[in-house]
């Protein structure tokens, strides 16, 4: 995905820049504001970095053997601050570009929600990025139930999955659907299946080889257990 958004031109790359910036913004936004900045702030070097992102077309430096791609936003991010603190204010970019649909409401709702923690800047972006790619995993299957006509299998089933609490037992799903406990193991089973699979190509998106999705996966599961 990310080398097909290093592109300039074409309907591919538009969407899979559009999709990387939707789905990341946020990470990027926790980490500013852990380092200290207030929300209307945060918001706008948010908006900032990516529109000096875009407009330098920096994944245009995006190699194949690159590595991770968060690795990669995360120093552009921190070599863009750098440069932006020299300023007296940060300020709003347009000049016709367009720019990321930020809900600062959403966002700043989100940080607040942040357990009160020692962790560093680094820390927040990396957990943050974790549970970006869990949520947009969790998006896409559940999208795939929908149009399956199963949206209602997979809200019975979803406490099951990572992140999830558990609200019902399987004895209680089996009683409520006249079904045995076993058939209510073999759904779970394939749900959580299907969960690792997209979790995999949601990961393999932004790394630079097959052999790199597990070590991410395992390093996104670290970061979250932090």
């Amino acid at each position: 995905m990310v080398l097909a958004a290093r592109e300039k031109d074409g309907t591919v790359a538009r969407e899979a820049l559009a999709s990387l910036c939707s789905t990341y913004w946020y990470p990027l936004y926790a980490f500013i504001r852990r380092q200290g900045s207030r929300p209307h702030e945060a918001e706008d070097l948010t908006q900032g970095f990516f529109f000096r992102f875009l407009e330098r077309h920096s994944l245009g430096s995006v190699q194949p053997d690159g590595g991770k791609f968060r690795s990669f936003l995360l120093a552009c991010l921190k070599n863009f601050l750098a440069n932006e603190r020299d300023r007296a204010h940060a300020q709003r970019r347009g000049g016709g570009q367009s720019l990321v649909p930020l809900d600062s409401t959403d966002a700043e709702t989100r940080y607040s929600l942040e357990p009160a923690d020692q962790r560093t800047p680094d820390a927040v972006f990396e957990r943050r990025w974790a549970f970006a790619v869990l949520e947009r995993t969790m998006m896409e299957l559940r999208h795939e139930y929908a149009t399956a006509s199963k949206s209602e299998l997979f809200e019975a089933f979803q406490s099951f999955l990572p992140g999830g609490h558990g609200d019902s037992s399987r004895a209680d799903l089996a009683a409520k659907r006249s079904v045995s406990v076993g058939a209510i193991d073999v759904a779970i089973h394939r749900l959580r299946q299907r969960f690792g699979a997209l979790l995999r190509e949601q990961v393999a998106q932004t790394v630079s080889s097959e052999a790199e999705v597990e070590e991410e996966i395992r390093h996104l599961i670290s970061a979250i257990g932090r």
